[in-house]
């Protein structure tokens, strides 16, 4: 299916992650459908990917961004603006579970509400002229915990609700602009960092084998590359009259009746 992503400008947010993670497989997949996808992170990874991009003719560059501090989150956008003089999609992908909990201090919290909540605002308010010019459209990546709650993680769990939130304002202040705004939750996925996450408990795999046992759909983790391909739809225009929506790809984990699991 062609998605009319071609020379799309698509900028995204957290996408210099370690090679498979959620941020660099929407970037690669981006790419493989001819759209021109520009990297925002604070991870030097990002030079990297954009060299790659390039090699591959894809105009891409990466702009290397704290997404805690708005100022930077200004100057990124103005220089992506510079070099383009549009931008097509924003893609709010960045994310740190952190463990900001109520034994963490007032600091730690305001940090976390920063990176994970902050930026998707600071991102959205200096990319937005140019996505109303394009008549272009905005996805956030979400996460179950924002719906479900995990346990000592505040400031995330707060993020990530306030993430949904904003998702549902935005699509209500953007219906006059023609511009979409949707939501992807995400649950139990595979990456690079589950994997170290897993690596560093003493029980990790009796650990991994009792969350995949408590997914319904096939007893799997998502991949990230089932979230990158659902995020590419959500942002064509094959999805052009869907906005306002938490989009879950999660294999039924949050929403199944939980006597699917019953052995």
């Amino acid at each position: 299916m062609d998605l009319e992503l071609k020379d799309k400008i698509v900028v995204v947010t957290g996408a210099a992650g370690i090679k498979g993670s959620i941020g660099e497989t929407i970037v690669q997949t981006l790419a493989d459908e001819g759209a021109i996808p520009v990297i925002v992170c604070r991870n030097d990874r990002g030079y990297g990917y954009a060299q790659e991009l390039r090699e591959r003719g894809i105009d891409s560059i990466f702009v290397k961004t704290d997404l805690s501090d708005p100022l930077q989150i200004e100057m990124a956008v103005a220089e992506i603006g510079a070099k383009y003089g549009r931008i097509d999609v924003l893609i709010n992908n960045v994310g740190v579970n952190d463990g900001a909990g109520l034994d963490s201090s007032i600091e730690d919290f305001m940090w976390s509400l920063k990176l994970n909540l902050v930026s998707f605002f600071a991102m959205t308010k200096y990319c937005l002229p140019y996505i109303r010019k394009a008549k272009g459209n905005i996805l956030n990546i979400g996460s179950k915990v924002g719906l479900t709650g995990q346990g000592g993680t505040s400031g995330y769990a707060a993020s990530k609700g306030g993430v949904l939130g904003l998702t549902r304002e935005w699509a209500v202040d953007l219906i006059k602009d023609g511009i979409r705004v949707n939501a992807i939750i995400i649950a139990e996925s595979w990456t690079p960092a589950y994997d170290n996450w897993i690596k560093t408990l003493e029980n990790g795999e009796e650990k991994l084998k009792s969350i995949v046992k408590k997914i319904p759909f096939e007893n799997r983790m998502t991949t990230p590359q089932e979230i990158a391909d659902t995020c590419l739809f959500a942002i064509s225009n094959k999805s052009s009259h869907t906005t306002g929506q938490f989009i879950t790809v999660d294999g039924g984990y949050v929403h199944l009746d939980r006597s699917l699991l019953t052995e």
